[in-house]
């Protein structure tokens, strides 16, 4: 089994993993905002290429830096909109660009911004508990469906946009990961809400690894970038965490009362 583990994607998960141990041993607002502002800004590279097949204007980077820059001082979504309607006039005024250059700003960028305001509302625990939802869900979907797949998770697998998704393992990923994630969530919340919790987070993981997957598809490319040797790009390692930060942030906020 493990043979068919390419050697250069073991070693760039140890070193990650590293970084991770690294992260949650000495986190600091700050600390967490720069690592994810860079993760963000290769991320946002890649994506726009996904998107318009073309390199960043510089003036979006600069855009993007403005937001992320705003964001460690406001703590506040608030101006990625502001930008979004900025973008939107100057289309509708020049009839000028492509609306796919603004779909950087909200994918990745909005998905990073969420893991940003996890940390600072609710903790390095939850950050901890999201790490496992996805890293377990991600890993034993692998792991379930190369031992026990037969069934394309959706007819998107069908068309090649992630072949390698099976409802088997997908399914086998969720389970693992509730089980062991509720335990770790109680960091934050109480059992049945960290259960909960868990089991929706984990499953719109499935989803946004599967979204980033249709966006590779899309641009004929099989991975987002280069810069993780047998991983691919910063989007292939970071798109369960995209959708997952989100709806686990969401869910928090709507079971705030309810969360001791």
């Amino acid at each position: 089994m493990l043979k068919n583990i390419e050697s250069k994607r073991l070693y760039t998960a140890i070193v990650m993993l590293i970084a991770i141990i690294l992260i949650v041993l000495f986190h600091s607002p700050f600390l967490l905002w720069s690592i994810l502002g860079i993760a963000c800004i290769i991320s946002f590279y890649e994506s726009y290429q996904l998107y318009t097949k073309a390199k960043p204007n510089p003036l979006f980077t600069g855009l993007l830096v403005l937001f992320w820059i705003s964001l460690y001082w406001l703590e506040t979504l608030h101006i990625i909109f502001v930008i979004l309607i900025i973008l939107a006039s100057y289309k509708a005024y020049t009839q000028k660009g492509n609306i796919a250059y603004a779909m950087p700003f909200i994918y990745p960028t909005i998905p990073f911004a969420f893991l940003y305001l996890l940390y600072l509302d609710y903790s390095i625990n939850a950050i901890i508990w999201l790490l496992f939802i996805v890293g377990l869900t991600d890993s034993f979907a692998y792991f379930g469906g190369k031992l026990f797949g037969g069934t394309f998770f959706s007819n998107s697998c069908l068309c090649h946009i992630s072949p390698n998704k099976t409802k088997e393992g997908v399914l086998i990923g969720i389970s693992v990961s509730v089980v062991i994630s509720t335990f770790v969530g109680l960091g934050v919340c109480n059992f049945s809400t960290s259960l909960l919790l868990s089991l929706i987070t984990s499953i719109s993981s499935v989803f946004g690894d599967l979204y980033e997957s249709f966006l590779k598809r899309q641009a004929g490319v099989k991975d987002s970038g280069n810069l993780l040797p047998g991983h691919g790009g910063m989007l292939d390692r970071l798109d369960g965490y995209f959708f997952g930060g989100i709806i686990l942030y969401v869910m928090l906020e709507i079971s705030k009362g309810n969360l001791s």
